[in-house]
């Protein structure tokens, strides 16, 4: 175990872990749309877990960041705010929030984010984008809204640890990048178990298994 100091709250973790994950088990809420713990090597794309630690010159990624022993954490520097506030509205610039017909509906990443770093859900000043992506698309097992998607790409991770291959993965390019399914349209030859857990994972309810297949997904978890 080792010993940290976080925003003047002393803690203790067991060593291996990283900040973000130290935070959250104590919690300690830092921002994050695409952390998960047990990925090996963090993603750290949405750029919202900043923190300021005593020796560095410059925030860092709590989700990159490992513990050790006498570390002094802080989670709501105004340098630190600042960062996660423009990351923030980067993501909200090409993101659609409708929170009265979202399925996230209180479970939203983006909401929870929006009230802890007191912004609203809209991209101001800067102007949202639109991409070339079509509003929503059928997946087989899912229904998937790009709009909402901000490709923190847990549910590719997710798909991959369960089933070994990758049916769910990154498709186009750059800023028209969104969530794929490479199958065929029979789902008898698609590999996949829809077990839920893509859905269950996304931060954001872009990934909503269909209700004909929730209960196979309760049954196969």
């Amino acid at each position: 175990m080792v010993n940290l100091i976080v925003d003047d709250k002393e803690i203790k973790v067991e060593e291996g872990k990283s900040v973000l994950q130290a935070c959250l088990e104590n919690s300690i809420f830092i921002p994050n749309m695409c952390f998960i713990k047990t990925r090996e090597h963090p993603h750290a794309s949405c750029r919202l877990c900043f923190v300021e630690i005593d020796g560095l010159d410059r925030p860092v990624t709590s989700c990159t960041e490992k513990v050790r022993e006498g570390l002094v954490v802080r989670t709501a520097t105004p340098q630190v705010r600042r960062l996660q506030r423009m990351a923030f509205k980067l993501l909200m610039s090409a993101h659609h929030c409708q929170p009265k017909v979202c399925p996230a509906k209180d479970g939203c990443q983006l909401i929870r984010t929006a009230k802890h770093l007191e912004v609203g859900l809209n991209p101001r000043p800067l102007e949202r984008l639109e991409r070339d992506v079509e509003e929503e698309a059928d997946l087989i097992f899912f229904t998937y809204y790009p709009f909402r998607c901000v490709l923190c790409g847990k549910c590719v991770y997710v798909c991959r640890q369960r089933n070994g291959h990758n049916p769910l993965t990154f498709v186009k390019r750059g800023f028209d990048t969104m969530i794929g399914f490479f199958a065929s349209g029979d789902p008898a030859d698609v590999p996949c178990h829809h077990c839920g857990a893509c859905a269950n994972v996304c931060p954001t309810g872009a990934l909503v298994l269909k209700p004909e297949y929730t209960k196979a997904a309760t049954t196969n978890r």
